[in-house]
């Protein structure tokens, strides 16, 4: 089947897994409350590192899946799944699946973002092989370190067989998922889609990485229950690394009509850019940024004067925050478009946090509510933005376009555009 015309998709369903709790309803009731999921390592192997605070998720994901699943599922999959079921459900499917669903498995799609998935399944096996032999290594070592697990796994829960893509693209990598099964849908490949992104990548090593980079707050944790990941904030000092996923039941929005579906939004469009300035470093003038800002509206067809809300990137990194403002300032040409930062909330989900983004940006659309940022406390000066802070704010009634951005290592940048319906 294949369409002239590109058909409108919509965002029906949604589900998540993050650090402020399992659920969208965890998820939602704590940005607005201004709750902060971040949290103290106090395992042994995280007690020399020198930042030592992570964004984890509070419950144990192989808890919730019965035991023989979850001993084939890494953390980051398990995230996934979860997630991937509480979006079918919200959209009004069948826990059983496709078939229990009565929809054609092979019109239905996966596509996950993730970096790596699960960095501890490859630790894991090494020390095996180092303690116990080759002989000790588990033969699912392999299948459960492929960053492709999360979208195997909900293919394989689902009964979907349409297709189940992975996207790689550092943390842009949940955000391009969406985009990508966007077009799929629009184009006719497939009728439905759950799309988002997955990450578990807290571990000593990736954490002693970053902090060798400078790329971590210092700030910690203190009884005051400020955040340490604090974006646009004149003492910001690095990203809070964080778990997690969230995903969203996109679907060509004639195909939801005719089943009486409930809509969020459509997901009318999306852009993508690469910086090329450096290896992690994001190019200072924005340039990128501002680049797939444009497209996205483009993508939408909307002109910037339709914009009503942005959820910002904004990983609290000094130099990322202030080329993220720049750019948001040339594309809305100066325009006061109230902008919320969630990461003071959730930490960096890494491959999962556009996804994350894009859900409570779906949500900002369908209740009409922002909600605030949190750990910006004293905003940069040369940060111009109307960053809604400390309570949330009611979405402005002009105009009916959200964006929402992610930018990567190596100069990865996408953009979704979430238009609100009636």
């Amino acid at each position: 089947m294949s369409y002239a015309v590109g058909r409108r998709v919509v965002v029906t369903g949604l589900g998540a897994v993050t650090p402020l709790g399992v659920g969208v309803g965890e998820l939602w009731q704590g940005l607005l409350e201004g709750r902060c999921g971040i949290r103290e390592l106090d395992g042994e192997e995280f007690a020399e590192l020198p930042v030592r605070v992570a964004g984890t998720v509070p419950v144990d994901p192989a808890e919730l899946i019965p035991r023989p699943r979850a001993r084939r599922m890494n953390r980051a999959a398990r995230f996934a799944v979860l997630a991937a079921r509480e979006a079918w459900r919200d959209g009004g499917f069948h826990p059983g699946g496709t078939a229990r669903s009565g929809l054609d498995a092979g019109r239905v799609g996966v596509s996950a973002g993730a970096i790596l998935g699960d960095a501890s399944v490859l630790v894991a096996g090494d020390r095996q092989l180092r303690e116990r032999g080759a002989r000790g290594v588990s033969p699912l070592t392999t299948p459960m370190c492929v960053p492709s697990q999360a979208a195997s796994q909900i293919s394989l829960d689902l009964g979907i067989t349409g297709e189940a893509r992975t996207v790689t693209s550092a943390c842009a990598s949940g955000t391009e998922a969406i985009g990508q099964a966007v077009d799929r849908i629009r184009y006719g490949r497939v009728d439905v889609a759950l799309a988002g992104g997955a990450e578990a990548v807290v571990t000593p090593a990736i954490m002693a990485s970053f902090a060798a980079m400078r790329a971590l707050s210092r700030h910690g944790l203190n009884g005051g229950g400020a955040s340490p990941s604090r974006p646009f904030a004149k003492d910001r000092d690095g990203f809070v690394n964080g778990e997690g996923a969230g995903f969203l039941l996109l679907e060509a929005e004639d195909h939801a009509r005719a089943r009486g579906a409930r809509i969020y939004c459509e997901a009318a469009g999306w852009g993508l850019s690469a910086d090329a300035h450096h290896m992690a470093a994001p190019d200072p003038s924005g340039s990128g940024v501002a680049l797939a800002l444009r497209r996205a509206l483009e993508d939408a067809a909307a002109v910037p004067s339709d914009v009503v809300h942005v959820n910002a990137h904004a990983t609290a990194t000094i130099d990322g925050d202030l080329a993220e403002a720049n750019a948001l300032a040339a594309v809305l040409s100066g325009r006061r478009v109230p902008v919320t930062a969630l990461k003071g909330h959730l930490g960096h989900l890494q491959g999962a946090a556009g996804a994350v983004e894009a859900l409570a940006t779906a949500l900002t659309l369908h209740h009409g509510l922002i909600p605030p940022t949190i750990g910006c406390a004293d905003q940069d000066h040369a940060i111009t933005l109307d960053l809604v802070t400390t309570a949330p704010r009611a979405l402005p009634a002009d105009g009916d376009l959200a964006l929402t951005n992610s930018f990567g290592f190596g100069g990865h940048n996408a953009v979704l555009a979430l238009r609100r319906t009636a």
